[in-house]
């Protein structure tokens, strides 16, 4: 299986999990979470926009005002406006997941131009490498999603 259909696999797990959950379950911060659904679905998206924006020449970020409110190190108890509806977010969250594979053609073993580090825990050289970070940091946020649903059923 190629990275393309690892992330493909990962956003339909997301979906899936976001669709167990209530627009009122959306921005329910519960003890020891350090975040809610809403920043979680928000946060997997501009990561891929950000990453895929500087590892594709071809690929143009949606929704960039959106950073502030999901990139690292945000979080909703800071949040000094309304962020996006949950509805308008889902529906980006589903176009993204379509964009992907239409931009990324077969060339993912393709080289960066400029390798991207993450800290100094990972550096990504390749589309690919960008892809398979990608499928595993959705995969990380949505079981996060999974708890923050049967947490605040």
């Amino acid at each position: 299986m190629g990275a393309v259909q690892q992330l493909s696999m990962a956003r339909g797990y997301t979906l899936g999990r976001i669709k167990g959950a209530s627009e009122e379950m959306w921005d329910v911060q519960p003890a020891n979470f350090s975040n809610t659904i809403h920043w979680n679905v928000g946060h997997i998206y501009v990561t891929a926009e950000s990453l895929l924006s500087q590892a594709v020449k071809t690929y143009e970020p949606h929704h960039t005002e959106w950073s502030g409110y999901f990139k690292t190190g945000t979080s909703p108890s800071a949040w000094q406006d309304a962020p996006p509806a949950m509805e308008k977010l889902i529906v980006a969250f589903k176009e993204q997941g379509k964009r992907i594979p239409q931009v990324i053609d077969h060339s993912s073993n393709q080289a960066l131009e400029s390798p991207i580090s993450i800290g100094k825990f990972i550096t990504m050289e390749t589309i690919d490498d960008v892809l398979q970070f990608l499928a595993w940091h959705e995969g990380i946020h949505s079981g996060l999603i999974a708890g923050l649903v049967r947490v605040t059923k």
